[in-house]
Protein backbone atom coordinates (compact mmCIF):
# COMPACT_ATOMS: atom_id res chain seq x y z
CA UNK A 1 0.00 0.00 0.00
CA UNK A 2 1.27 3.46 -0.81
CA UNK A 3 0.38 6.83 0.64
CA UNK A 4 -1.56 7.52 -2.56
CA UNK A 5 -3.95 4.61 -2.01
CA UNK A 6 -7.42 6.22 -1.84
CA UNK A 7 -9.47 6.05 1.35
CA UNK A 8 -13.08 4.95 0.87
CA UNK A 9 -15.41 7.80 1.92
CA UNK A 10 -18.34 7.64 4.32
CA UNK A 11 -21.58 9.60 3.96
CA UNK A 12 -22.94 11.20 7.12
CA UNK A 13 -25.82 13.58 6.63
CA UNK A 14 -25.14 15.11 3.25
CA UNK A 15 -21.37 15.26 3.62
CA UNK A 16 -18.85 12.75 2.26
CA UNK A 17 -16.03 12.32 4.75
CA UNK A 18 -12.58 10.73 4.52
CA UNK A 19 -12.22 9.16 7.94
CA UNK A 20 -8.78 9.20 9.53
CA UNK A 21 -8.31 6.17 11.74
CA UNK A 22 -5.56 3.82 12.85
CA UNK A 23 -7.35 0.81 11.40
CA UNK A 24 -8.01 0.17 7.70
CA UNK A 25 -8.90 -2.88 5.59
CA UNK A 26 -7.27 -3.24 2.20
CA UNK A 27 -9.55 -3.40 -0.83
CA UNK A 28 -8.04 -5.65 -3.50
CA UNK A 29 -8.59 -6.33 -7.13
CA UNK A 30 -8.80 -10.11 -6.56
CA UNK A 31 -7.77 -10.91 -10.14
CA UNK A 32 -4.43 -9.12 -9.78
CA UNK A 33 -3.82 -9.07 -6.05
CA UNK A 34 -3.26 -5.30 -6.21
CA UNK A 35 -4.54 -2.99 -3.47
CA UNK A 36 -6.93 -0.44 -4.98
CA UNK A 37 -8.28 1.33 -1.88
CA UNK A 38 -8.39 1.16 1.89
CA UNK A 39 -11.55 1.04 3.98
CA UNK A 40 -11.59 2.90 7.31
CA UNK A 41 -12.82 1.00 10.35
CA UNK A 42 -15.34 3.46 11.78
CA UNK A 43 -15.63 3.54 15.57
CA UNK A 44 -18.83 3.65 17.61
CA UNK A 45 -18.71 7.45 17.87
CA UNK A 46 -18.80 7.86 14.08
CA UNK A 47 -21.56 5.27 13.71
CA UNK A 48 -23.54 7.14 16.35
CA UNK A 49 -23.17 10.35 14.34
CA UNK A 50 -24.66 8.57 11.32
CA UNK A 51 -27.52 7.29 13.46
CA UNK A 52 -28.20 10.79 14.77
CA UNK A 53 -28.29 12.12 11.21
CA UNK A 54 -30.78 9.41 10.22
CA UNK A 55 -32.92 10.03 13.28
CA UNK A 56 -33.15 13.74 12.52
CA UNK A 57 -34.07 13.12 8.86
CA UNK A 58 -36.75 10.56 9.77
CA UNK A 59 -39.11 13.23 11.13
CA UNK A 60 -39.70 14.86 7.74
CA UNK A 61 -39.01 11.86 5.47
CA UNK A 62 -41.59 9.63 7.18
CA UNK A 63 -44.24 12.29 6.57
CA UNK A 64 -43.59 12.63 2.85
CA UNK A 65 -46.38 11.25 0.65
CA UNK A 66 -45.80 7.72 -0.61
CA UNK A 67 -46.04 9.07 -4.15
CA UNK A 68 -43.09 11.41 -3.54
CA UNK A 69 -40.98 8.60 -2.10
CA UNK A 70 -41.93 6.46 -5.10
CA UNK A 71 -40.94 9.32 -7.41
CA UNK A 72 -37.43 9.36 -5.96
CA UNK A 73 -37.23 5.60 -6.48
CA UNK A 74 -38.22 6.17 -10.11
CA UNK A 75 -35.39 8.71 -10.41
CA UNK A 76 -33.02 6.20 -8.84
CA UNK A 77 -34.14 3.48 -11.23
CA UNK A 78 -33.31 5.69 -14.21
CA UNK A 79 -29.88 6.58 -12.81
CA UNK A 80 -28.96 2.94 -12.19
CA UNK A 81 -29.95 2.14 -15.75
CA UNK A 82 -27.77 4.98 -17.06
CA UNK A 83 -24.79 3.88 -14.95
CA UNK A 84 -25.29 0.12 -15.33
CA UNK A 85 -22.00 -0.67 -17.08
CA UNK A 86 -19.93 1.56 -14.82
CA UNK A 87 -21.33 -0.18 -11.74
CA UNK A 88 -20.67 -3.59 -13.32
CA UNK A 89 -17.02 -2.68 -13.88
CA UNK A 90 -16.72 -1.59 -10.25
CA UNK A 91 -18.14 -4.93 -9.09
CA UNK A 92 -15.82 -6.89 -11.34
CA UNK A 93 -12.83 -4.86 -10.17
CA UNK A 94 -13.35 -5.16 -6.42
CA UNK A 95 -15.08 -8.55 -6.29
CA UNK A 96 -13.66 -10.51 -9.24
CA UNK A 97 -16.95 -11.45 -10.90
CA UNK A 98 -17.14 -11.83 -14.63
CA UNK A 99 -18.90 -8.95 -16.36
CA UNK A 100 -21.92 -11.15 -17.02
CA UNK A 101 -22.11 -12.02 -13.31
CA UNK A 102 -21.63 -8.38 -12.33
CA UNK A 103 -24.49 -7.34 -14.61
CA UNK A 104 -26.65 -10.04 -13.04
CA UNK A 105 -25.72 -8.76 -9.58
CA UNK A 106 -26.99 -5.28 -10.49
CA UNK A 107 -30.04 -6.56 -12.36
CA UNK A 108 -31.40 -8.48 -9.38
CA UNK A 109 -30.98 -5.41 -7.18
CA UNK A 110 -32.46 -3.20 -9.90
CA UNK A 111 -35.60 -5.33 -9.83
CA UNK A 112 -36.04 -4.57 -6.11
CA UNK A 113 -35.79 -0.84 -6.91
CA UNK A 114 -38.54 -1.35 -9.49
CA UNK A 115 -40.63 -3.13 -6.84
CA UNK A 116 -40.05 -0.19 -4.47
CA UNK A 117 -41.36 2.19 -7.14
CA UNK A 118 -44.79 0.68 -6.47
CA UNK A 119 -44.69 1.38 -2.74
CA UNK A 120 -47.97 3.31 -2.82
CA UNK A 121 -49.66 0.02 -3.70
CA UNK A 122 -47.54 -2.27 -1.51
CA UNK A 123 -47.89 -0.18 1.65
CA UNK A 124 -51.66 0.16 1.54
CA UNK A 125 -53.56 -0.90 4.65
CA UNK A 126 -56.98 -2.49 5.08
CA UNK A 127 -60.39 -1.36 6.23
CA UNK A 128 -63.70 -2.87 7.22
CA UNK A 129 -66.84 -0.88 7.93
CA UNK A 130 -69.28 -2.10 10.56
CA UNK A 131 -66.70 -4.39 12.14
CA UNK A 132 -69.08 -4.10 15.07
CA UNK A 133 -72.24 -2.07 15.56
CA UNK A 134 -71.49 1.51 14.39
CA UNK A 135 -67.73 0.82 14.47
CA UNK A 136 -65.38 0.97 11.48
CA UNK A 137 -61.84 -0.50 11.51
CA UNK A 138 -58.84 0.79 9.59
CA UNK A 139 -55.26 -0.52 9.56
CA UNK A 140 -52.30 1.38 8.11
CA UNK A 141 -48.61 0.51 7.76
CA UNK A 142 -46.20 3.06 9.19
CA UNK A 143 -42.37 3.17 8.94
CA UNK A 144 -40.26 1.98 11.86
CA UNK A 145 -37.58 4.66 12.12
CA UNK A 146 -33.83 4.31 11.56
CA UNK A 147 -32.97 1.01 9.88
CA UNK A 148 -29.53 -0.51 9.23
CA UNK A 149 -28.17 -2.90 6.63
CA UNK A 150 -25.00 -5.00 6.95
CA UNK A 151 -24.10 -6.61 3.62
CA UNK A 152 -21.48 -9.19 2.49
CA UNK A 153 -18.74 -9.11 -0.13
CA UNK A 154 -20.20 -11.60 -2.58
CA UNK A 155 -23.00 -9.42 -4.03
CA UNK A 156 -21.90 -5.79 -3.68
CA UNK A 157 -25.01 -4.41 -5.44
CA UNK A 158 -27.80 -6.96 -5.10
CA UNK A 159 -27.76 -7.57 -1.36
CA UNK A 160 -27.67 -3.88 -0.30
CA UNK A 161 -30.50 -3.30 -2.79
CA UNK A 162 -32.49 -6.09 -1.15
CA UNK A 163 -32.53 -3.76 1.83
CA UNK A 164 -32.46 0.01 1.41
CA UNK A 165 -34.84 0.63 -1.55
CA UNK A 166 -37.81 -0.94 0.26
CA UNK A 167 -36.82 0.54 3.62
CA UNK A 168 -36.54 4.05 2.17
CA UNK A 169 -39.69 3.75 0.07
CA UNK A 170 -41.63 2.76 3.20
CA UNK A 171 -40.55 6.01 4.87
CA UNK A 172 -37.62 4.83 6.99
CA UNK A 173 -34.15 6.31 7.04
CA UNK A 174 -31.23 3.97 6.49
CA UNK A 175 -27.60 3.32 7.43
CA UNK A 176 -25.68 0.95 5.15
CA UNK A 177 -22.52 -0.81 6.30
CA UNK A 178 -21.23 -2.76 3.30
CA UNK A 179 -18.47 -5.34 3.47
CA UNK A 180 -15.16 -3.61 4.02
CA UNK A 181 -13.80 -5.82 1.21
CA UNK A 182 -16.10 -4.34 -1.49
CA UNK A 183 -17.08 -0.80 -0.45
CA UNK A 184 -16.69 0.96 -3.81
CA UNK A 185 -19.92 -0.33 -5.33
CA UNK A 186 -21.84 0.82 -2.24
CA UNK A 187 -20.33 4.30 -2.56
CA UNK A 188 -21.53 4.51 -6.16
CA UNK A 189 -25.04 3.29 -5.27
CA UNK A 190 -25.35 5.90 -2.53
CA UNK A 191 -24.00 8.67 -4.76
CA UNK A 192 -26.77 7.87 -7.23
CA UNK A 193 -29.35 8.12 -4.42
CA UNK A 194 -28.14 11.65 -3.76
CA UNK A 195 -28.41 12.40 -7.46
CA UNK A 196 -31.97 11.03 -7.38
CA UNK A 197 -32.77 13.89 -4.94
CA UNK A 198 -33.07 11.83 -1.77
CA UNK A 199 -33.15 14.40 1.07
CA UNK A 200 -30.15 14.99 3.30
CA UNK A 201 -29.61 12.47 6.08
CA UNK A 202 -32.14 9.92 4.82
CA UNK A 203 -29.33 7.62 3.65
CA UNK A 204 -26.00 7.28 5.48
CA UNK A 205 -23.03 5.09 4.55
CA UNK A 206 -20.48 3.92 7.12
CA UNK A 207 -17.69 1.31 7.08
CA UNK A 208 -16.17 -0.90 9.70
CA UNK A 209 -15.96 -4.22 11.45
CA UNK A 210 -17.23 -5.67 14.72
CA UNK A 211 -17.33 -2.35 16.58
CA UNK A 212 -19.55 -0.81 13.91
CA UNK A 213 -21.81 -3.88 13.84
CA UNK A 214 -22.13 -3.98 17.63
CA UNK A 215 -23.03 -0.29 17.70
CA UNK A 216 -25.79 -0.81 15.15
CA UNK A 217 -27.11 -3.81 17.12
CA UNK A 218 -27.19 -2.03 20.47
CA UNK A 219 -27.88 1.65 19.78
CA UNK A 220 -31.29 2.65 21.14
CA UNK A 221 -32.21 4.66 18.05
CA UNK A 222 -31.89 1.75 15.61
CA UNK A 223 -35.27 0.10 14.95
CA UNK A 224 -34.39 -2.71 12.54
CA UNK A 225 -31.36 -4.53 11.18
CA UNK A 226 -30.97 -6.47 7.94
CA UNK A 227 -27.93 -8.74 7.66
CA UNK A 228 -26.49 -11.22 5.16
CA UNK A 229 -23.30 -13.20 5.81
CA UNK A 230 -22.10 -16.36 7.53
CA UNK A 231 -24.50 -18.27 9.78
CA UNK A 232 -22.34 -17.74 12.87
CA UNK A 233 -22.41 -13.95 12.44
CA UNK A 234 -26.08 -14.00 11.37
CA UNK A 235 -26.94 -15.78 14.61
CA UNK A 236 -24.83 -13.29 16.58
CA UNK A 237 -26.46 -10.24 14.95
CA UNK A 238 -29.93 -11.74 15.42
CA UNK A 239 -29.32 -12.46 19.09
CA UNK A 240 -27.63 -9.15 19.93
CA UNK A 241 -30.09 -7.06 17.93
CA UNK A 242 -33.14 -8.86 19.33
CA UNK A 243 -31.87 -8.57 22.90
CA UNK A 244 -31.68 -4.83 22.36
CA UNK A 245 -35.21 -4.50 21.03
CA UNK A 246 -34.47 -4.47 17.30
CA UNK A 247 -36.43 -6.15 14.56
CA UNK A 248 -33.86 -8.39 12.81
CA UNK A 249 -33.69 -10.39 9.59
CA UNK A 250 -30.38 -12.24 9.21
CA UNK A 251 -29.48 -14.44 6.26
CA UNK A 252 -26.71 -17.00 6.74
CA UNK A 253 -24.86 -19.83 5.04
CA UNK A 254 -26.14 -22.70 2.92
CA UNK A 255 -25.43 -26.14 1.50
CA UNK A 256 -27.53 -26.49 -1.63
CA UNK A 257 -28.14 -29.74 -3.47
CA UNK A 258 -28.61 -30.29 -7.21
CA UNK A 259 -30.45 -33.59 -7.72
CA UNK A 260 -30.17 -35.10 -11.21
CA UNK A 261 -32.62 -37.83 -12.10
CA UNK A 262 -31.91 -40.40 -14.86
CA UNK A 263 -34.53 -38.78 -17.11
CA UNK A 264 -33.07 -35.25 -16.87
CA UNK A 265 -32.32 -33.37 -20.09
CA UNK A 266 -28.52 -33.88 -20.36
CA UNK A 267 -27.41 -30.64 -22.00
CA UNK A 268 -29.75 -28.26 -20.18
CA UNK A 269 -28.94 -29.91 -16.86
CA UNK A 270 -25.19 -29.70 -17.44
CA UNK A 271 -25.37 -25.98 -18.24
CA UNK A 272 -27.46 -25.31 -15.13
CA UNK A 273 -25.21 -27.36 -12.85
CA UNK A 274 -22.02 -25.70 -14.10
CA UNK A 275 -23.50 -22.24 -13.61
CA UNK A 276 -24.92 -23.04 -10.18
CA UNK A 277 -21.70 -24.66 -8.94
CA UNK A 278 -18.98 -22.42 -10.36
CA UNK A 279 -20.75 -19.12 -11.05
CA UNK A 280 -19.32 -16.30 -8.93
CA UNK A 281 -16.47 -18.73 -8.10
CA UNK A 282 -18.89 -20.57 -5.83
CA UNK A 283 -19.08 -17.55 -3.50
CA UNK A 284 -22.83 -17.30 -3.06
CA UNK A 285 -25.36 -18.68 -0.63
CA UNK A 286 -27.33 -20.19 -3.51
CA UNK A 287 -24.33 -22.06 -4.99
CA UNK A 288 -24.99 -25.67 -5.86
CA UNK A 289 -22.31 -27.49 -3.88
CA UNK A 290 -23.76 -31.02 -3.70
CA UNK A 291 -24.32 -32.75 -7.05
CA UNK A 292 -26.63 -35.68 -6.38
CA UNK A 293 -26.76 -38.12 -9.28
CA UNK A 294 -29.59 -40.55 -8.58
CA UNK A 295 -29.17 -44.23 -9.45
CA UNK A 296 -27.31 -45.21 -12.62
CA UNK A 297 -26.70 -41.67 -13.85
CA UNK A 298 -23.68 -41.16 -11.57
CA UNK A 299 -20.91 -42.36 -13.92
CA UNK A 300 -22.10 -40.51 -17.04
CA UNK A 301 -22.77 -37.36 -15.02
CA UNK A 302 -19.23 -37.42 -13.66
CA UNK A 303 -17.73 -37.76 -17.15
CA UNK A 304 -19.84 -34.88 -18.49
CA UNK A 305 -18.88 -32.67 -15.55
CA UNK A 306 -15.16 -33.31 -16.03
CA UNK A 307 -15.38 -32.45 -19.72
CA UNK A 308 -17.31 -29.26 -18.99
CA UNK A 309 -14.82 -28.26 -16.28
CA UNK A 310 -11.97 -28.69 -18.77
CA UNK A 311 -13.68 -26.09 -20.97
CA UNK A 312 -14.23 -23.62 -18.10
CA UNK A 313 -12.00 -20.60 -18.63
CA UNK A 314 -10.65 -19.12 -15.40
CA UNK A 315 -8.95 -15.72 -15.40
CA UNK A 316 -9.11 -11.95 -15.01
CA UNK A 317 -12.63 -10.96 -16.12
CA UNK A 318 -11.60 -7.45 -17.15
CA UNK A 319 -8.67 -8.60 -19.27
CA UNK A 320 -10.51 -11.40 -21.05
CA UNK A 321 -14.25 -11.03 -21.58
CA UNK A 322 -14.50 -14.74 -22.46
CA UNK A 323 -13.58 -15.65 -18.87
CA UNK A 324 -16.16 -17.99 -17.31
CA UNK A 325 -14.95 -17.81 -13.71
CA UNK A 326 -12.98 -15.20 -11.81
CA UNK A 327 -10.97 -15.33 -8.57
CA UNK A 328 -12.12 -15.71 -4.98
CA UNK A 329 -12.21 -12.55 -2.90
CA UNK A 330 -8.83 -12.54 -1.13
CA UNK A 331 -5.77 -14.49 -0.03
CA UNK A 332 -7.39 -15.70 3.17
CA UNK A 333 -10.29 -17.21 1.23
CA UNK A 334 -7.92 -18.78 -1.27
CA UNK A 335 -5.87 -20.42 1.50
CA UNK A 336 -8.97 -21.51 3.43
CA UNK A 337 -10.48 -23.21 0.36
CA UNK A 338 -7.15 -24.90 -0.41
CA UNK A 339 -7.13 -26.21 3.16
CA UNK A 340 -10.63 -27.64 2.73
CA UNK A 341 -9.58 -29.40 -0.48
CA UNK A 342 -6.55 -30.88 1.27
CA UNK A 343 -8.62 -32.17 4.19
CA UNK A 344 -11.45 -33.62 2.13
CA UNK A 345 -9.04 -35.34 -0.29
CA UNK A 346 -8.27 -37.75 2.56
CA UNK A 347 -11.96 -38.77 2.77
CA UNK A 348 -13.28 -38.64 -0.82
CA UNK A 349 -11.87 -39.03 -4.32
CA UNK A 350 -10.44 -35.78 -5.69
CA UNK A 351 -10.98 -36.02 -9.45
CA UNK A 352 -10.30 -32.38 -10.31
CA UNK A 353 -7.98 -30.27 -8.13
CA UNK A 354 -8.32 -26.49 -8.29
CA UNK A 355 -5.18 -25.88 -6.25
CA UNK A 356 -3.09 -25.89 -9.43
CA UNK A 357 -3.91 -22.17 -9.77
CA UNK A 358 -2.70 -21.11 -6.32
CA UNK A 359 0.60 -19.75 -7.59
CA UNK A 360 -1.00 -17.64 -10.30
CA UNK A 361 -1.20 -13.88 -9.99
CA UNK A 362 -4.37 -12.99 -8.09
CA UNK A 363 -6.51 -15.06 -5.74
CA UNK A 364 -7.51 -17.95 -7.97
CA UNK A 365 -8.84 -21.39 -7.11
CA UNK A 366 -9.75 -23.61 -10.03
CA UNK A 367 -12.97 -25.63 -10.29
CA UNK A 368 -12.70 -28.65 -8.00
CA UNK A 369 -14.65 -31.91 -8.00
CA UNK A 370 -14.92 -34.63 -5.37
CA UNK A 371 -16.72 -37.93 -5.88
CA UNK A 372 -17.78 -40.69 -3.47
CA UNK A 373 -19.06 -38.12 -0.97
CA UNK A 374 -21.55 -39.46 1.60
CA UNK A 375 -23.40 -37.88 4.53
CA UNK A 376 -20.47 -38.99 6.71
CA UNK A 377 -17.91 -37.02 4.69
CA UNK A 378 -16.76 -33.77 6.32
CA UNK A 379 -17.65 -31.61 3.33
CA UNK A 380 -21.25 -32.84 3.20
CA UNK A 381 -22.57 -30.51 5.91
CA UNK A 382 -20.12 -27.60 5.69
CA UNK A 383 -20.34 -24.64 3.35
CA UNK A 384 -17.08 -24.16 1.43
CA UNK A 385 -18.00 -20.84 -0.23
CA UNK A 386 -15.73 -21.53 -3.16
CA UNK A 387 -15.63 -23.44 -6.47
CA UNK A 388 -15.73 -26.90 -4.89
CA UNK A 389 -18.40 -29.41 -5.95
CA UNK A 390 -19.11 -32.73 -4.24
CA UNK A 391 -20.77 -35.65 -6.05
CA UNK A 392 -23.09 -38.08 -4.27
CA UNK A 393 -24.84 -41.17 -5.61
CA UNK A 394 -28.01 -42.20 -3.74
CA UNK A 395 -29.84 -45.27 -4.97
CA UNK A 396 -33.18 -43.47 -5.42
CA UNK A 397 -34.99 -40.15 -4.96
CA UNK A 398 -36.24 -41.11 -1.52
CA UNK A 399 -32.66 -41.57 -0.30
CA UNK A 400 -31.58 -38.31 -1.97
CA UNK A 401 -34.29 -36.38 -0.14
CA UNK A 402 -33.39 -38.09 3.12
CA UNK A 403 -29.75 -37.02 2.73
CA UNK A 404 -30.68 -33.42 1.91
CA UNK A 405 -32.88 -33.23 4.98
CA UNK A 406 -29.92 -34.14 7.19
CA UNK A 407 -28.40 -30.72 6.44
CA UNK A 408 -28.69 -27.98 9.04
CA UNK A 409 -29.16 -25.32 6.38
CA UNK A 410 -32.27 -24.61 4.36
CA UNK A 411 -31.70 -22.16 1.53
CA UNK A 412 -32.18 -23.98 -1.78
CA UNK A 413 -32.38 -27.34 -3.50
CA UNK A 414 -33.04 -28.20 -7.15
CA UNK A 415 -34.14 -31.27 -9.06
CA UNK A 416 -33.63 -31.97 -12.76
CA UNK A 417 -36.24 -34.32 -14.18
CA UNK A 418 -38.97 -34.71 -16.76
CA UNK A 419 -41.23 -36.42 -14.23
CA UNK A 420 -43.97 -34.36 -12.66
CA UNK A 421 -44.38 -36.97 -9.93
CA UNK A 422 -40.70 -36.80 -9.00
CA UNK A 423 -40.76 -33.00 -9.03
CA UNK A 424 -43.83 -32.93 -6.80
CA UNK A 425 -42.33 -35.42 -4.34
CA UNK A 426 -39.15 -33.34 -4.18
CA UNK A 427 -40.96 -30.02 -3.73
CA UNK A 428 -43.21 -31.44 -1.01
CA UNK A 429 -40.61 -33.27 1.06
CA UNK A 430 -37.35 -31.31 0.90
CA UNK A 431 -36.95 -29.08 3.95
CA UNK A 432 -35.70 -25.81 2.54
CA UNK A 433 -37.17 -22.46 1.57
CA UNK A 434 -36.40 -22.24 -2.16
CA UNK A 435 -36.96 -25.10 -4.61
CA UNK A 436 -35.79 -25.33 -8.21
CA UNK A 437 -37.37 -27.67 -10.75
CA UNK A 438 -35.04 -27.75 -13.76
CA UNK A 439 -33.62 -24.47 -12.38
CA UNK A 440 -30.04 -24.43 -11.09
CA UNK A 441 -30.24 -21.35 -8.86
CA UNK A 442 -33.79 -21.02 -7.47
CA UNK A 443 -33.32 -17.45 -6.20
CA UNK A 444 -36.71 -15.73 -6.42
CA UNK A 445 -37.53 -12.51 -8.26
CA UNK A 446 -38.05 -9.28 -6.33
CA UNK A 447 -41.79 -9.76 -5.77
CA UNK A 448 -41.17 -12.98 -3.79
CA UNK A 449 -39.24 -13.34 -0.51
CA UNK A 450 -35.72 -14.77 -0.39
CA UNK A 451 -36.99 -17.55 1.82
CA UNK A 452 -34.17 -19.34 3.67
CA UNK A 453 -35.00 -21.81 6.44
CA UNK A 454 -33.24 -23.34 9.46
CA UNK A 455 -29.62 -22.18 9.96
CA UNK A 456 -29.76 -20.26 6.68
CA UNK A 457 -32.00 -17.58 8.21
CA UNK A 458 -32.70 -16.03 11.60
CA UNK A 459 -35.86 -13.97 11.97
CA UNK A 460 -39.48 -14.09 10.88
CA UNK A 461 -39.79 -11.82 7.84
CA UNK A 462 -37.50 -12.36 4.86
CA UNK A 463 -36.01 -9.86 2.42
CA UNK A 464 -37.74 -8.83 -0.82
CA UNK A 465 -41.39 -8.75 -1.79
CA UNK A 466 -44.26 -8.13 0.57
CA UNK A 467 -42.33 -9.68 3.47
CA UNK A 468 -39.78 -6.91 2.96
CA UNK A 469 -42.54 -4.29 3.19
CA UNK A 470 -43.89 -5.96 6.33
CA UNK A 471 -40.41 -6.03 7.87
CA UNK A 472 -39.83 -2.32 7.35
CA UNK A 473 -43.27 -1.22 8.59
CA UNK A 474 -45.55 -1.78 11.54
CA UNK A 475 -49.33 -1.78 11.68
CA UNK A 476 -51.54 0.74 13.40
CA UNK A 477 -55.23 -0.12 13.75
CA UNK A 478 -57.88 2.56 14.33
CA UNK A 479 -61.40 1.82 15.54
CA UNK A 480 -63.98 4.58 14.97
CA UNK A 481 -67.47 4.74 16.43
CA UNK A 482 -70.16 6.85 14.72
CA UNK A 483 -73.56 7.53 16.19
CA UNK A 484 -76.38 6.07 14.16
CA UNK A 485 -78.32 9.32 14.23
CA UNK A 486 -77.56 12.61 12.51
CA UNK A 487 -78.58 15.96 13.89
CA UNK A 488 -78.22 19.04 11.72
CA UNK A 489 -76.83 21.64 14.14
CA UNK A 490 -75.48 23.98 11.53
CA UNK A 491 -78.84 25.18 10.33
CA UNK A 492 -78.08 24.37 6.71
Amino acid sequence: MTSSTPIVPSLIGNSWKLINTEKYTNVFNPATGNIIAKTPMCDSMLVSRAIESSKKAFVSWSNEPATKRAGIMHNYRSLIKENFEDIAKLISTENGKTMAEARGDIQRGFEVVEFACGIAEHQKGESLSQVSENIDALSIREPLGVCAGISPFNFPAMVPMWMFPIALACGNTFILKPSEKVPLTAVKLVELLQEAELPEGVMNLIHGGKEAVDTLCTHPDISAISFVGSSSIAKYVYALGSQNGKRVQAGGAAKNALVVMPDADPEATLRAVMSASFGCAGQRCMAGSLLVGVGDIGKSLKDKMLAAMDDLKVGDPLLDLETNMGPVIDKNSQERIAGVIDKVSKEAELVRDGRNLLNNKGFFVGPTLFTDVTPKTTIFKHEVFGPVLSMMNPKNLEQAISWINELNYGNGASIFTQSGAAAKEFRSNVKCGMIGINVGVPAPMSMFPFSGWNDSFYGDLHMQGNEGVQFYTRQKVTLTRWDNTYENKSGW
